[in-house]
């Protein structure tokens, strides 16, 4: 791998609005790729819409969603100052980068799916074809995004994301501001997805998705294999 920056996106919102509990990033979605980008030797940069500390989903952390590398990042103390000291979105500029992961959690549908910056970042990218990857309920921010002709960039692209069923599993139908298949599916959008829990990607061009934190890992080592491949 050569030499290469990743920026990896965090959400800043840590409330699941009306129902008195907390959400924020979902660990595995960001640990994975974590790991991932770290062993390939690309130097990461972590931020969020609001810098500094991101809030942890605190579901995300139990024992039923752990995993060997959400274990590791919580006995990385580097990992952890890392995290602690996110850059704020609007003091980014994609030109720095070769390519963007957005890790997913709740949060994501009420922040970095109205962020302005998060916007430019991905229109900015793609444009420069350099790759964006978005894992479980990151895809949702493409709802907000343009292509260059002014059609929303998800219109007749493949996509996958958190789905409905998903969600009705958690019980959360009622209590998030919307649905990302629905909204990315009236956008046109060509949605895909796999059995609730399973890891599942999408690449369409330079824009990957994938459907879930199982997925987060998958979604990184594709965009690891765009990068390679735009630098060779």
């Amino acid at each position: 791998m050569l030499h290469m920056k990743v920026l990896v996106v965090l959400t800043s919102h840590d409330q699941l609005a009306g129902s008195g509990k907390k959400t924020g990033f979902w660990l595995e979605t960001l640990a994975a790729p974590y790991y991932v980008f770290m062993q390939a030797r690309v130097d990461i940069t972590l931020a969020s819409a609001k810098g500094g500390q991101p809030p942890l989903d605190p579901r995300s952390n139990q024992t039923g969603f752990r995993t060997a590398d959400t274990d590791r990042f919580d006995h990385d103390a580097a990992a952890a100052r890392v995290l602690a000291n996110t850059v704020r979105l609007a003091e980014v500029g994609a030109e720095y980068f070769d390519g963007a992961f957005f890790a997913g959690g709740h949060g994501v549908l009420w922040d970095l799916t109205n962020d302005r910056y998060a916007h430019r970042i991905i229109e900015n990218m793609l444009a420069a074809k350099r790759p964006v990857a978005l894992g479980c309920h990151a895809p949702g921010i493409l709802t907000h995004v343009q292509a260059p002709n002014g059609d929303p960039i998800t219109k007749g692209r493949t996509v996958t994301g958190f789905t409905n069923s998903e969600e009705a599993d958690l019980h959360l139908l009622d209590v998030l501001p919307y649905l990302l298949e629905d909204e990315l599916k009236k956008q046109g959008a060509i949605f895909s997805a796999k059995a609730n829990g399973a890891a599942y990607v999408v690449q369409d061009g330079l824009l990957l998705t994938g459907q879930n934190p199982a997925s987060s890992k998958q979604t990184a080592l594709r965009l690891l294999d765009l990068l390679q491949a735009a630098a060779n």
